[in-house]
């Protein structure tokens, strides 16, 4: 299917899944993950109406922004090494992986607005998943208050990748109580908002548990085209 066929789809269970939590579908932001796909294909995802994508790799990014710059709001998804950073933090409009102060500092380093960020929460501790334990988080987020053009607008988790609903449901429901509790300490530098979960596989689950932000790759634009 073309992009605006499943992006209509996506809508609409986006638009369900509101339904039977009692939230605004308008709360809800789709990331197409263009990662996998060409510019062509990022650009009919443009052309369909989504104005959010998402890369996981300074290159990509790069070469995606350079033609696409004008109509597109940029998102860094994957894991970011410091080095990178240089690379990347004129193009993104958001960061979604901010998980240790060696990064926070580089981030601090290179640019002199405010980037806004998701804390990377791996709140089911599993061994081969990049980002902070649930205990870590906050001693994390009160350390960042001494990086001033960070501002951390909310938390971003993966999912365990099965089929499960209970342990999808338990995971997203874990990130938004920290969340919770990270936004009742008002602080300054961080708001923390908005929660970053859900990608095609279990985005609806995510939107019953408070995603603001869903990543959304193969369901949107395919796997690959490349």
């Amino acid at each position: 299917m073309d992009v605006a066929s499943n992006l209509a789809d996506i809508q609409e269970k986006i638009r369900q899944a509101c339904e039977r939590a009692g939230r605004n579908p308008e709360e809800v932001n789709i990331i197409a993950v263009t990662k996998y796909v060409t510019i062509e294909r990022a650009k009919e995802a443009i052309d369909a109406g989504i104005r959010h994508l998402g890369e996981n790799r300074a290159e990509g990014l790069n070469e995606k922004f350079e033609q696409l710059s004008q109509t597109a709001t940029w998102h860094f998804i994957g894991t970011l090494q410091s080095r990178k950073v240089k690379e990347i933090i004129d193009q993104v409009a958001v960061i979604h992986s901010l998980d240790r102060l060696s990064l926070a500092k580089e981030i601090q380093k290179r640019t002199s607005k405010k980037m806004p960020c998701f804390i990377q929460v791996n709140i089911s501790e599993e061994n081969t998943k990049h980002g902070l334990l649930k205990k870590d988080v906050l001693p994390f987020i009160e350390q960042l208050g001494n990086y001033p053009n960070i501002e951390v607008i909310g938390l971003m988790t993966m999912a365990p990748f099965v089929e499960d609903e209970a342990i999808l449901r338990k995971t997203f429901r874990s990130l938004r109580e920290l969340r919770d509790q990270i936004r009742s300490k008002s602080y300054a530098h961080a708001p923390c908002n908005y929660l970053s979960m859900g990608m095609s596989n279990d985005y609806q689950i995510a939107v019953e548990e408070g995603a603001t932000h869903v990543r959304i790759g193969s369901k949107l634009v395919g796997e690959s085209n490349r």
